[in-house]
């Protein structure tokens, strides 16, 4: 999703450009950091997000930003491999250390977009120590960004939109499997009388999620035709080699042919 708004970016670039200099796009909220060392920390558990220079290193009790800010690694772990800055795309309500600068746009071009043109800007020339690496504030404001007209970018505001409802949908898949993995695996959920020849092809397939929209035709689609095998416990769809070439034209089951149930 960020590879196709990177894309357009470049699209854009190359028909108008101008080059600023970091400091002309970008207030640092540097002052409003507070750091927690591991003991402050452990008696301070809460749920909002402890981010580092790269990552989220904790949850605690209170919050120090609400909102989009871009952050970017000031020591520690700052660059790439390929040249680039260390860069994470937070929103919400969270609490960042004094690893990692805090960017907040101060003109016309959005937050997103200043993250999309920092993460294709080299920063090499702008990274200094031997032993532990940092980008002080003044050589970051000294970076230039180049830029497409900001009328141009009106298409980041979706795609980042998106990005974030997946982002959050992941998040509360990942919860819900940490709270019912345990107990499958521990049997305090038996699922072993759950009979799957009920679910309909809602459960199994979602136009616009799971299906792309294109193939979301009459010619193509049929929900009588989703077939179970009762002793594989798999479901598959017949005559479908239109939507999905993987599946099998046949009746019967591909892992060991036994003959499918129909059951929508």
């Amino acid at each position: 999703m960020l590879e196709l708004a990177t894309v357009r970016f470049e699209q854009e670039l190359a028909k108008e450009s101008k080059t600023y200099r970091f400091s002309e796009l970008i207030e640092l909220e540097d002052s409003k950091r507070v750091p927690l060392n591991s003991r402050d920390r452990k008696v301070r558990k809460g749920s909002y997000p402890y981010y580092g220079a790269t990552s989220i290193m904790d949850y605690v009790d209170d919050y120090l930003f609400d909102g989009i800010r871009v952050l970017l690694g000031e020591d520690g772990t700052v660059i790439r491999e390929d040249g680039k800055p260390v860069l994470q795309y937070v929103w919400g309500k969270y609490w960042v250390n004094n690893h990692a600068h805090i960017l907040k746009s101060k003109v016309d071009y959005s937050l997103e977009a200043i993250y999309i043109a920092l993460a294709r800007t080299t920063i090499n020339h702008i990274v200094t120590g031997a032993v532990q690496m940092k980008i002080s504030q003044k050589n970051l404001n000294d970076l230039e960004l180049e830029m497409p007209t900001a009328s141009s970018l009106d298409y980041l505001e979706d795609i980042f939109a998106l990005y974030r409802s997946n982002a959050e949908e992941s998040k509360k898949l990942e919860i819900l499997r940490d709270v019912l993995l345990p107990k499958l695996l521990s049997g305090k959920i038996d699922v072993s009388k759950v009979d799957l020849t009920q679910l309909t092809n809602n459960h199994l397939l979602v136009r616009g999620h799971n299906v792309p929209n294109r193939y979301w035709k009459e010619h193509l689609w049929k929900p009588s035709l989703i077939m179970f095998c009762h002793r594989c416990r798999t479901c598959s769809i017949r005559r479908s080699s239109n939507i999905w070439p993987k599946y099998s034209e046949s009746r019967y089951c591909q892992l060991r042919k036994h003959q499918r149930r129909r059951i929508c």
